[in-house]
């Protein structure tokens, strides 16, 4: 169980690195979107079962889609 914990660890503080140092927003986003997957992981080890739904359901799926929406409808500086 220990090595699980550091391992989600590790994932979520380089996603959230990459979520800060990504100049493009698209990546930005899905960085994003897995530091919100392993705050639902934590959230189910921690036996909220009912907070990790939650979390999974809004932090990855509605908030990356309404993310994905705007960022489609704005344009981009490489075009």
């Amino acid at each position: 169980m220990d090595i699980l914990l550091i391992i989600l660890t590790v994932i979520l503080i380089v996603a959230a690195v990459m979520t800060i140092r990504k100049k493009d927003l698209v990546a930005a986003v899905i960085s994003s979107s897995v530091v919100s997957l392993i705050a639902s992981i934590y959230f189910y080890l921690l036996q909220a079962p009912d907070v990790a739904l939650t979390e999974a359901a809004i932090g990855v799926g509605l908030s990356t889609i309404i993310f994905m929406i705007t960022i489609r409808r704005t344009r981009r500086m490489e075009e």
